[in-house]
């Protein structure tokens, strides 16, 4: 739906009370019954890639676990800061899970 003002696309009001609202202060019924949802975007607390399945797939480095001391962890890269300083590696150790970063 669109709006009779301005022609922007219509999105439907947090209560979902039968009306849409413009970003231009328009608020208009909704037209033919129609039923409104709104789904929030499911986000993870912790975004890593290192899952179960893949986890044989992962590269690996000689690192000591700071909880068990095991010597080997998998690891990957993320660009945490701004792009002109470096990327943190998180790893995360083969035999206890730990996880953890370094900068």
């Amino acid at each position: 739906m669109f709006c009779s003002k301005c022609g922007s696309l219509l999105f439907p009001t947090q209560a979902v009370d039968g009306f849409v609202t413009c970003r231009c202060g328009n608020k208009e019924p909704v037209q033919g019954g129609e039923k409104i949802t709104i789904q929030k975007k499911k986000t993870d607390v912790e975004d890593c890639p290192v899952v179960d399945a893949i986890e044989g797939t992962m590269p690996k480095t000689n690192v000591p676990c700071p909880k068990c001391g095991h010597n080997e962890a998998y690891w990957y890269l993320r660009q945490t800061r701004k792009s002109d300083e470096p990327e943190t590696t998180f790893l995360t150790c083969c035999k206890c899970g730990n996880k953890w970063r370094q900068y």
